[in-house]
């Protein structure tokens, strides 16, 4: 059943940490569910890519930005338009508009990011333990990503792995966000 009775936010707007990082965790474990070899790359990962990892995060970033939250903003947004980004490697070449990645260009791609969120997660030691598991677990994951696509051999299925332990992760996060202002007590801790 659904409460009637809605919850007290101090700036009239809900907090939309809940829904980035429920979309950035989901997208993650199921890209990472194939990463570990458990199914293929299809069309319900590319169209996470698009919709939840890609478009939520957005709209939640943008919210971010109307709360005045500056970290917020800057995660929710560019790890949208990165899954928004993903997806575009994978389809543009399909319609012949552009040649396919190398694995070279592959693992620059997946560098920037990690850097990106290597820089992100000193951000998180202002905030909680939860957070700065996921842009640690991240950081991680974008490197054995890259090390995969420079030709280390067999580390793909052990970033698929560390990968759905950091989607877990956000997932827990996103989660505890909604239940403890939901009750207005710690149900799930944060750290």
């Amino acid at each position: 059943m659904i409460p009637t009775t809605p919850v007290v936010v101090k700036d009239g707007i809900a907090n939309p940490a809940p829904l980035g990082l429920c979309a950035f965790g989901m997208t993650t474990v199921l890209l990472n569910l194939h990463n570990a070899g458990f199914f293929e790359l299809n069309s319900m990962i590319l169209a996470m890519g698009i919709f939840y990892g890609g478009l939520a995060q957005v709209i939640a970033g943008i919210i971010e930005a109307k709360k005045n939250n500056t970290f917020g903003l800057t995660a929710f947004t560019s790890y949208g338009f990165f899954w928004l980004s993903l997806v575009g490697l994978i389809v543009i070449p399909k319609f012949g508009w552009a040649p396919a990645a190398s694995d070279g260009a592959m693992s620059a791609y997946l560098i920037i990011w990690g850097i990106f969120t290597f820089g992100l997660f000193f951000g998180t030691l202002k905030l909680n333990r939860a957070l700065q598991i996921v842009f640690a677990s991240l950081t991680i994951l974008f490197f054995l990503l890259a090390a995969e696509h420079a030709g280390v051999e067999g580390i793909g299925k052990i970033a698929g792995y560390e990968g759905i332990f950091c989607g877990a992760v956000a997932i827990y996060a996103g989660i505890a966000n909604v239940l403890n202002e939901l009750y207005g007590k710690t149900v799930l801790p944060l750290g």
